[in-house]
């Protein structure tokens, strides 16, 4: 049996890869408020045209990678893609909800840190993974820690009603990826990896445009808010994923956790620079916390 060895060389690319892709994905909210504040975009406008323009470009990557093989799809597992397919779809409209009533910073850290968490409590019932105190202490630090975050966040003059629920939104968008993430855990021994991601894509477009559609799908936008769904389509959604996929290939999974850490820091960085939203001094303690028990669940799994 031989192994394949991987050079120096290719573990900073597939390192560099990964950081390029979590950066690239920390614009998402960005572009998003962007388009809220030049244009009359809604959640599932937003969330339509980001897996529509996106799922051509992921499709062509799995027939140039598979040819027609990347099409073919077993039993069960059609219905395991739609499900992907729905969580993406649920995934971008909560989110972008959330972004519009929370601003990016709060509904990113929410979001972002809390999918973890959920992974690992819903891991134990669905994929039979054990549930450790780890995973406990993570889960009890990620509520203070929004509870906090919320107290002491921006002031975007929301009421209270509204901002609980931009809150309930941000943790649905984390429950969705956290279904994606189990989801495509349990495809990605059978595929490879583009293939659940392009057909998972392209359901979830076609499962919220008639939704968009009944809801007002928002079709006039300046230019600038063409080219703001231009890269949310192309740039961090097909270019970023398959250069993730890319560096997965010689890139540890506790690396990987580690990296994509740099879309909550690109997007607090650049909601602070371009719309000034700043986190009080509860908010710094609620995102630490968040961000402490994503660290959290990382060690327990490299320790484990």
């Amino acid at each position: 049996m031989t192994t394949s060895v991987v050079s120096p060389g290719q573990l900073r690319l597939g390192v560099i890869f990964i950081a390029i892709a979590a950066t690239l994905w920390g614009t998402v909210g960005i572009a998003t408020r962007a388009l809220f504040l030049i244009s009359d975009a809604n959640p599932l406008s937003v969330g339509f045209f980001r897996l529509a323009l996106s799922s051509p470009v992921l499709l062509l990557a799995t027939y140039v990678t598979l040819g027609r093989a990347g099409l073919r799809i077993q039993g069960r597992d059609f219905w395991l893609m739609l499900g992907l397919g729905l969580s993406m779809a649920l995934y971008q409209v909560t989110y972008f909800a959330a972004i519009e009533r929370l601003g990016v910073t709060v509904a990113v850290l929410i979001a972002l840190c809390t999918c973890p968490v959920m992974v690992a409590v819903l891991a134990a019932p669905l994929l039979k993974e054990r549930l450790t105190a780890t995973v406990g202490i993570a889960m009890v630090l990620a509520l203070v820690g929004t509870v906090l975050l919320v107290g002491g966040g921006p002031d975007l003059g929301r009421d209270r009603n509204q901002m609980m629920i931009g809150v309930m939104l941000a943790l649905g968008t984390g429950l969705s990826y956290a279904f994606v993430t189990m989801i495509s855990r349990t495809l990605a021994p059978r595929y490879h990896p583009l293939q659940p991601i392009s057909l998972g894509f392209t359901a979830g477009a076609l499962m919220i445009l008639p939704f968009a559609l009944a809801g007002g799908l928002v079709l006039d936008y300046p230019p600038l808010g063409w080219l703001l769904l231009l890269h949310l389509g192309l740039i961090p959604t097909a270019f970023g994923y398959i250069l993730f996929l890319r560096g997965m290939r010689t890139t540890s999974a506790t690396v990987a956790s580690i990296l994509t850490l740099f879309e909550p820091l690109t997007s607090t960085i650049l909601a602070w620079w371009l719309f000034q939203e700043r986190l009080g001094p509860l908010g710094l303690l609620g995102a630490a916390l968040l961000l402490g028990a994503m660290f959290i669940l990382m060690r327990g799994d490299r320790t484990s």
